[in-house]
């Protein structure tokens, strides 16, 4: 399937859903902001309704468990750290390696 109709069916789907109902500047054209691109209004549009890609969000889950890890003072805890520690950096990259193969392929 081509990104093109993907995309189209997401937005069909979340249309039929109500997912784009009573959205903040509905109706209205979209702000030309810094880039001017696709990339770059969907990346606003997320900002402003305070979502995070993936990526983002593990990046601070990592520094998060990084922090916690740094304070501990108990093995098993910090054995407990440290797994969860490698399976976010594992899950981070994927994602990176997915979103790499995603822009050669578009």
């Amino acid at each position: 399937m081509k990104w093109r109709d993907l995309a189209e069916h997401q937005i069909q789907k979340a249309k039929a859903e109500g997912q784009l109902d009573n959205l903040t500047g509905q109706g209205k054209p979209l702000e030309t902001r810094q880039g001017g691109d696709i990339v770059s209004a969907g990346m606003a549009i997320m900002a402003d309704a305070g979502v995070l890609p993936r990526e983002i969000q593990l990046k601070k889950e990592i520094e998060a468990k990084q922090q916690a890890l740094k304070s501990g003072t108990d093995a098993a805890q910090q054995k407990s750290l440290m797994q969860d520690l490698a399976d976010l950096q594992m899950r981070l990259a994927i994602e990176q390696e997915a979103r790499r193969k995603f822009y050669r392929t578009s």
